[in-house]
């Protein structure tokens, strides 16, 4: 006789069932966590501008927009060319040869970073239970 293996699998199709589910929700919860972060950044960045007295107005200018695309989330977040002293943060946030860096951006987004990776992996979890 043959050495024969014989494999009976259960479950199938309630991890099936699972797996659609969190597909299904993924990404409109994805978006929301992202949103979130997007906001988080845009707060800490502007009060990071803040009282700035050459550039008053520069931390209103700070502003995000989330953008959902097919299969993906992103977040655009910085100064709004638009907005009053908007068109001074890249010269805020760099400096220039007479003026120091005033960082804004990168701090707020490192400090955002880890609380955004937690709330992805948490929501990962949640998706799969």
């Amino acid at each position: 006789m043959a050495n024969e293996l014989s494999v009976n699998v259960t479950g199938d199709r309630e991890l099936l069932a699972m797996l659609e589910r969190a597909q299904s929700r993924a990404l409109p919860e994805t978006g929301a966590v992202v949103t979130k972060g997007a906001l988080n950044v845009k707060t800490d960045w502007a009060r990071r501008w803040s009282g700035l007295k050459h550039a008053p107005a520069i931390g209103r200018a700070v502003s995000y927009d989330v953008y959902h695309w097919p299969g993906s989330v992103n977040a655009e977040i910085g100064p709004d060319k638009s907005h009053r002293q908007g068109a001074l943060g890249n010269l805020i946030e760099y400096g220039s040869i007479n003026n120091a860096p005033v960082p804004g951006g990168i701090p707020a987004l490192e400090a955002e970073a880890p609380k955004l990776e937690r709330a992805l992996s948490d929501l990962g979890e949640r998706l799969l239970q």
